[in-house]
């Protein structure tokens, strides 16, 4: 079965297929994965006001045009007292999608008077399996929606095929926002994010900070990926995926 993620990310092929070796066993050699970037899809404009939203618009934009199942997922930051924001907004939350330096800044700025222990936080991810139906072409100007489905209800089908079925699943990594960066890995907000799930043995090593719970940052890839988000709501796929293959 060849399965399309929506993405021009090839590292996320290689965190789900991780993902699928895992769950399915020898199962996973059956499913063949591919990015939306290697077919030269176009990336769809996210007009969503969810995280729920957004990841179905891309996988449905995506089955639409290929007729294939299709993976999707959107994410970022929630900091409660700021009542769940940046949230959708958390790649463009200082103006320019993807300047990590001035999204961290305003950040600390906004919450700068918010005491330690009331800075808690989660990054926060939906993923959407979608099935189109390749028995049904529609209009390449029509809507074509999910029966029962109460999300996307406006979002325009843009390819062939009109939509079979979706799903969509949530993961959180819950923590808290520290005052000053730590940390060389990842991106986005990870160097200000101390996650409550923390790697057995292991403190920061930084200076001032020793012994001190890591952050996002700090963790290497495989720690951070084994209680990620992400990581959690893709694994909440896989019987859906597994579903498909019977």
């Amino acid at each position: 079965m060849k399965l399309v993620v929506a993405t021009h990310n090839e590292g996320k092929l290689v965190e789900i297929r991780r993902i699928l070796e895992e769950d399915l066993g020898e199962d996973a050699a059956s499913i063949e994965l591919v990015s939306a970037g290697s077919l030269h899809l176009p990336d769809p404009v996210e007009t969503g006001v969810t995280f729920e939203e957004n990841a179905l618009l891309k996988a449905r934009d995506v089955a639409s045009r290929t007729g294939l199942p299709a993976i999707a997922d959107d994410s970022g930051l929630i900091v409660d007292v700021m009542g769940n924001a940046p949230g959708i907004l958390s790649a463009r939350w200082a103006g320019a999608h993807g300047h990590d330096k001035a999204n961290n800044a305003l950040l600390l700025a906004q919450i700068e008077d918010i005491p330690d222990d009331k800075r808690t936080a989660r990054f926060r991810c939906a993923a959407a399996l979608v099935v189109p139906d390749t028995e049904a072409a529609v209009d390449v100007t029509g809507d074509a929606q999910a029966e029962g489905s109460a999300a996307v209800q406006s979002a325009p089908v843009t390819g062939r095929y009109a939509i079979k079925s979706e799903v969509v699943k949530l993961g959180d990594m819950v923590g808290r926002i520290i005052r000053k960066a730590r940390g060389e890995h990842g991106f986005g907000y990870d160097p200000l994010f101390v996650p409550d799930d923390q790697p057995a043995g292991r403190t920061s090593t930084e200076p001032d900070y020793e012994g001190e719970p890591l952050t996002s940052a700090e963790m290497t890839p495989a720690e951070k990926n084994a209680i990620s988000h992400r990581g959690k709501a893709l694994k909440a796929l896989v019987p859906d995926i597994e579903a498909l293959l019977k």
